[in-house]
């Protein structure tokens, strides 16, 4: 067998020429030629190295190149490598009973699914085949996904491009987003009042009996990592018993111990009837997502047919993938790691502040953050708006061009620089990176507007 050589030009070109990327114009594209990962770091093929923030799109939570994966994966694809959906395996019944574990209160029960799109749909089908309602309550500033249904579900612009054929029964409201609140409140606590008296209105003038579910992510993501309010989960909660609306949690960026507990809902004590899961679950080495319900619905179609089904479903070396992720969580504490490194990411960023009058705030759960930029601090002008296109999104373009060039691949969008690293990561991998921010704010700080 004679070996190719293929040169670091001609990897880049096959892909631009013969593969179409995400959520960008064609032409002009520059991507990294990505080589290896190893821990907190990514490698391109000139051998540069990147220190790794956002978990490549917050999933990586174990950290890249854990050989551990790659020998389940083979031990279970030396047994089976794929079941048809309808067919029992070991892995898939162990981790059934794995999620059954870690998930809050009575979740018992998953149906698997490749993705958190198709996650996120199913869940909302189940919504609707339990309830016999259609109607599905989300917020504005969320994203849940780019499957039709999904990408409705979710308020994020991006959808603008095929909303005329959007899918219907979706109905949107605002977030409890205190920072810019929409109601001017004086406290968070107000602002998430606010939120669930606006929530609850809307419900009413929805007609209750139309509505299946309300739909929030456990812990605000790439929408700006918007803080929950206290007790706007147990408000939620509430609201949802009050008219028999279920509530679904997508816990498909803030689970898995991004948040510094196994699931961002955690951190408000409450258990959702649906969690829809992805990313995490299996750190991103295979595609595997999931839909756990509660008991109650379970035990529902055990008399009714379940009218959802996906070829790949419980593929058994995704499961395996995803079982041995699940012990290397936990064999290495990794969720309790995300708490502590969360804090001195915190008392970090809260220095840099003093030092970049660009930085407006900071939120933050866990590993799951999000620095917003402002021109100017009183006023909160944003660095760029929301949305930004063209001349206005040039600062942005400006900026991640910095952080990249300074050896970062982090998630920066809008007036977002998003802090979201691998779960394993130490205080000098922090430090090193927020050095890396710190230099490549001095972009947005030549933006910022000196009032006085």
């Amino acid at each position: 067998m004679i070996d190719t050589v293929i040169d670091n030009k001609q990897i880049v070109d096959n892909c631009k020429d013969y593969t179409l990327f995400s959520w960008a114009k064609q032409g002009g594209l520059n991507p990294v030629n990505i080589q290896r990962g190893e821990g907190c770091y990514l490698y391109d093929r000139d051998g540069k190295k990147y220190i790794d923030f956002t978990s490549q799109l917050m999933n990586v939570n174990i950290g890249h190149g854990n050989q551990r994966i790659t020998d389940a994966v083979v031990k279970q694809m030396s047994n089976i490598s794929y079941a048809y959906p309808g067919m029992a395996t070991q892995v898939r019944g162990e981790l059934g009973k794995k999620l059954a574990e870690v998930t809050p209160g009575n979740l018992t029960k998953t149906f698997f699914t490749l993705g958190g799109a198709e996650a996120i749909e199913n869940g909302i089908k189940i919504a609707r085949m339990y309830t016999g309602r259609h109607k599905i309550i989300t917020q504005y500033r969320s994203y849940h996904g780019a499957t039709m249904g999904a990408i409705s579900a979710g308020g994020d612009p991006r959808k603008h491009a095929v909303e005329i054929q959007a899918a219907p029964g979706f109905v949107q409201v605002e977030n409890p987003y205190f920072y810019r609140c929409p109601w001017n409140s004086s406290s968070i606590e107000e602002c998430g009042e606010m939120a669930l008296r606006n929530l609850e209105q809307v419900i009413l003038y929805e007609n209750p009996h139309s509505v299946a579910a309300i739909l929030m992510e456990g812990e605000s993501g790439s929408s700006g990592c918007i803080k929950y309010p206290p007790n706007y989960w147990k408000g939620l909660r509430k609201i949802a018993d009050k008219y028999g609306i279920l509530l679904i949690c997508d816990e498909v960026m803030s689970g898995f111990g991004r948040t510094g507990k196994w699931f961002g809902i955690d951190n408000h004590d409450v258990t959702p009837d649906i969690l829809c899961m992805a990313k995490g679950l299996t750190s991103g080495y295979l595609p595997l997502g999931g839909t756990i319900v509660t008991e109650d619905i379970g035990n529902y179609f055990d008399e009714h047919p379940l009218v959802i089904g996906l070829t790949y479903s419980a593929h058994p070396t995704c499961c395996a993938a995803a079982l041995e992720n699940l012990r290397i969580m936990q064999e290495e504490n990794m969720v309790d790691n995300a708490a502590i490194m969360g804090k001195y990411i915190e008392s970090k960023v809260a220095e840099l502040a003093d030092k970049h009058p660009s930085i407006g705030d900071f939120r933050n759960t866990g590993l799951l953050g999000c620095i917003e930029l402002v021109k100017n601090r009183d006023t909160k002008e944003p660095f760029a708006p929301w949305n930004a296109k063209g001349d206005h999104a040039k600062p942005t373009m400006q900026l991640a061009a910095k952080i990249r060039e300074l050896g970062m691949f982090t998630f920066v969008k809008w007036n977002f620089i998003f802090i979201a690293p691998p779960l394993n990561i130490t205080k000098a991998e922090i430090d090193e990176g927020l050095g890396i921010i710190s230099e490549a704010l001095e972009v947005a700080d030549g933006y910022c507007v000196n009032t006085k």
